[in-house]
């Protein structure tokens, strides 16, 4: 029996009939355990194994076996997973690490596995929750601003939230000016959306102009994750030519002021709420003229914020016009998807920019900072052909209060 007599081995059938075929070829005679192996795409090694377990057990010798070891010495003993896994019905919350701990103070004799070996034992069981990945705000590295005289830097924050007489929920939104410690605004929100908040700030800026800056957390709605932690508020005063500021995620000492504000509010106001939103902000309104105009400030050398305070001579407009950028700076337009062309690629820089511009400043062969308007955003990297969050916050500060 020649090679060209061989049988053609046949894609389409299982495993099983292969090995058969293969084993049952050579058992005929007349043809080499090489030429097999050539014909079938097998090791020489594989057909001499086949053949043996065949000549021991038959057909059923060629089934597939499990590679899994017969035993695992490092294997967790029964009686230590039943022991973690009622630790953890006991105590739902806790994790591996608490767990092992709580059983090595209750049976200190009994050998327990390592703290990852227990985390793998609850997932496998299906007593570990995934945490989600919680994005990171993008950092606000550039130094604070001035604050040594009216309308420089303002602050504004949510001072939490309660329930009303009524059971509805109370926001009150909070404006101060950082250097006479006035306060703008108190206002009793339904919510703390978009559209609840913006007629309010456009109010506060009719009312007593414009300032260079805006302080803030990194909550909605003044922040999002965004490049560069643009929201559609901070966005609006970007276009009106203030420059949000974000203080660092777990230092609200950086807004120190108005923190302290909120102290007095809710000493004074929030602990006895009122019956319905009207009612709470003539509360409000009762306690913004207090603070404004009766209570010294011993910051203010023992006067009143009303008595510091002057008015921006900035004017708020409905208008807004179209961004420009200097002529250092390269020009591209967002799409309506918040897309850009940069190299013959698509990139997406963000929708809240969309039909609008960004300029972009070369500070390397393969950097560009990009800004919208004055702020900056983001970098592009022409390595990776990604645009990056920024990541390096500020320095951390101190706010007297």
């Amino acid at each position: 029996m020649g090679k060209e007599d061989l049988p053609m081995p046949w894609i389409e059938t299982c495993v099983m009939d292969q090995k058969i075929e293969v084993v049952g070829a050579y058992l005929k005679g007349g043809v080499t355990i090489t030429a097999l192996a050539s014909a079938y795409g097998v090791s020489r090694k594989t057909i001499h194994k086949w053949v043996s377990r065949y000549e021991a057990q038959g057909p059923e010798g060629l089934a597939e076996r499990s590679r899994a070891p017969k035993r695992c010495p490092h294997a967790t003993d029964d009686v230590v997973v039943a022991a973690l896994i009622d630790a953890k019905q006991r105590f739902p919350s806790w994790g591996p690490k608490k767990l092992i701990d709580l059983l090595r103070q209750e049976q200190p004799d009994c050998h327990w596995p390592a703290d990852s070996t227990a985390g793998e034992i609850l997932k496998r069981f299906g007593l570990v929750k995934k945490r989600r990945v919680k994005r990171k705000v993008p950092a606000d590295g550039l130094p604070f601003s001035e604050c040594n005289q009216s309308n420089q830097c303002w602050s504004a924050d949510f001072k939490g939230d309660f329930r009303l007489g009524n059971k509805q929920r109370c926001y009150p939104l909070t404006i101060t000016d950082n250097y006479s410690r006035y306060l703008l605004t108190c206002r009793s929100l339904p919510s703390i959306r978009y559209q609840d908040v913006r007629g309010w700030f456009e109010w506060v800026f009719r009312e007593y102009g414009l300032p260079d800056t805006i302080r803030t957390d990194n909550g909605v709605p003044f922040a999002s994750r965004s490049l560069g932690g643009l929201s559609q508020l901070s966005k609006m005063w970007i276009d009106q030519g203030i420059r949000p500021e974000r203080i660092k995620p777990g230092r609200p000492q950086q807004n120190g002021r108005h923190e302290r504000m909120h102290r007095s509010l809710k000493d004074a106001v929030c602990k006895q709420p009122g019956y319905s939103l009207l009612q709470q902000q003539r509360r409000f309104d009762r306690f913004v003229q207090e603070y404004n105009e009766l209570r010294s400030h011993e910051g203010l050398e023992r006067q009143t914020p009303a008595s510091v305070y002057v008015p921006s001579n900035r004017v708020y407009s409905s208008l807004i016009l179209p961004p420009e950028y200097d002529s250092t700076m390269t020009v591209r337009s967002i799409r309506h998807n918040g897309e850009m062309k940069w190299l013959n690629e698509k990139l997406y820089v963000s929708e809240l920019l969309a039909k609008t511009r960004v300029g972009l400043l070369q500070t390397d062969n393969h950097l560009w900072d990009i800004y919208y308007r004055f702020q900056h955003i983001g970098r592009l990297n022409e390595r990776t052909m990604k645009i990056e969050q920024l990541t390096e916050w500020r320095c951390s500060t101190f706010e007297k209060v």
